[in-house]
């Protein structure tokens, strides 16, 4: 699995619609055929920092969303929006999506 996380700084005027910018790039991103996941989180301690955590299948899954014309049109959209460039954290591991965390398991609420 390639796994990408992406963090935005948005312009402040843009921090509270981030989500409507990204909205038609995210919806073509999930519908990929590769993709496994493709979720955005807002900061809590800065509302105009989001975060992005990716999933594709494989490298060529990575490739296939990179060439596809939403990626761009995605890029254009977010470009006018953002503050800073985004920095990355790009992984391949042998690991196909999330898995369950050992340490911590549910329990019944008193």
């Amino acid at each position: 699995m390639i796994f990408i996380a992406v963090r935005f700084t948005v312009r402040p005027n843009r921090a509270d619609d981030w989500l409507d910018v990204v909205a038609d790039f995210t919806r073509a991103t999930r519908a990929e055929p590769g993709n496994l996941f493709y979720d955005w989180s807002r900061s809590v301690d800065d509302p105009c920092v989001y975060t992005l955590l990716e999933g594709f299948a494989d490298a060529e899954a990575g490739a296939a969303h990179v060439a596809a014309p939403h990626f761009a049109a995605g890029l254009a959209a977010m470009a006018p929006a953002i503050a800073t460039t985004p920095e990355i954290i790009h992984v391949d591991t042998p690991q196909q999506g999330w898995a369950a965390m050992a340490e911590l398991t549910p329990v019944d609420a008193p």
